[in-house]
């Protein structure tokens, strides 16, 4: 239920406002002055705050202030008697949602606290869903093999070089990219991702560079290409070895030219967009079986990154896996379990064919079925992994 601070040194205007606002059924707290309201802000988390500029002690725009220096996400609706444009302004500047002449108009005001309610919802979300990209996104390691791959990334990033990134299925190239991408100029522009290999081949020019309305039977309307959508940004083609060759060849044009067309099109449409692509498959012996086009590989391969796999960084096995029992424990709403020495070492031991994404699995396996601590016994019970 929605919690709102109303903020008044006047107790018939609270009293007015509780009433409408618990009829809308929020949960309503009071303060009669600016000190009374930082006091409950530094106890409660609030969604929205009703707050009258003009109060003894401290004022509206204090309270506003000191409220964003403690980094409250609540929306705040500034109200005064006495507004105006420019305290309209100021009080906008200093980051309210809205600003309300007293006497308030009903409708207007649930319609401000209804939006305003949606804008801290979406506030939230976004704050989660980086929380949950900020988990899966972060590089693990201290292994020669991956302070490498860091090395590597911190001297290219800065660059508009193409990069290439090679390595097995779950060693993390995807995180590559996204670290790549992160430390570029380019880094508050989308970065535009392609699983090439889930996308049909009659389908994947489509995707890449969009199409034109009519240009085939189920195309409806005009759309836009990943390409076009990375403007400016960068584009990640993950398992670039599963593109058909016709794809191929737009994809180098692209490259070469700064240049797409739609599938049914005949407008050439500029794009800047930087590129990393990755894969599992060998290249070369791709290129050599007439799969893969050695002009393509050239474009692409400015700088070759290589993920090593699991079993060569058997050494970071328990950075990770500590790492994982905390993102568990976070998503299970529970503190996270402690790993005995010896089970950790056993881990070290296993084939991870499947590398990291395997790892993540087993020790969520561990999580749901030992006991208050991880022993050896739990691990060479249930710490089964794929060998092919």
């Amino acid at each position: 239920m929605p919690h709102i601070l109303l903020v008044d040194d006047e107790r018939s205007i609270r009293s007015t406002l509780r009433e409408i606002l618990e009829y809308e059924n929020y949960t309503i707290d009071e303060a009669k002055d600016g000190e009374e309201a930082i006091a409950l802000l530094e106890k409660n988390e609030y969604d929205v705050v009703l707050c009258d500029i003009k109060m003894p002690k401290m004022d509206g725009m204090e309270v506003l202030a000191k409220a964003k220096e403690m980094g409250k996400d609540a929306q705040f609706i500034m109200v005064s008697a006495h507004g105006s444009i420019e305290t309209a302004v100021e009080a906008t500047k200093k980051g309210a949602y809205d600003f309300i002449q007293k006497p308030p108009d009903l409708n207007r005001l649930l319609l401000t606290v209804r939006n305003a309610l949606d804008k801290s919802k979406l506030v939230t979300e976004t704050k989660v869903l980086k929380k949950k990209i900020g988990k899966t996104s972060q590089m693990i390691g201290q292994s020669p093999a991956m302070m490498r791959v860091k090395d590597a990334i911190d001297k290219v990033a800065p660059t508009e070089a193409r990069v290439l990134i090679l390595g097995p299925n779950g060693a993390g190239k995807e995180l590559v990219a996204r670290e790549l991408h992160g430390k570029s100029s380019r880094a508050a522009q989308p970065l535009v991702e392609v699983n090439c290999a889930a996308i049909p081949s009659e389908l994947i020019e489509s995707e890449l560079f969009g199409h034109e309305k009519g240009a085939f039977t189920s195309a409806i309307k005009q759309r836009i290409g990943k390409f076009e959508q990375a403007s400016g940004g960068t584009l990640f083609l993950d398992e670039i070895g599963d593109m058909s060759l016709s794809a191929q060849a737009k994809v180098l044009r692209a490259l070469q030219e700064h240049k797409i067309t739609r599938v049914g099109g005949e407008k050439e449409i500029k794009v800047d967009v930087r590129v990393f692509a990755a894969t599992n498959k060998d290249l070369r012996k791709e290129i050599e079986e007439g799969r893969f086009r050695e002009d393509l590989y050239h474009r692409l391969s400015v700088i070759v990154v290589q993920v090593p796999s699991l079993a060569q960084r058997a050494e970071d096995i328990p950075l990770l896996v500590e790492k994982f029992l905390q993102d568990i424990a976070d998503d299970y709403g529970n503190a996270p379990k402690k790993i005995a020495p010896k089970a950790l070492e056993y881990l070290q031991t296993l084939p991870w064919t499947g590398n990291i994404r395997e790892l993540r699995n087993v020790v969520e396996r561990l999580v749901i079925l030992s006991g208050k601590e991880i022993t050896l016994e739990d691990a060479q019970a249930h710490a089964t992994v794929s060998r092919f």
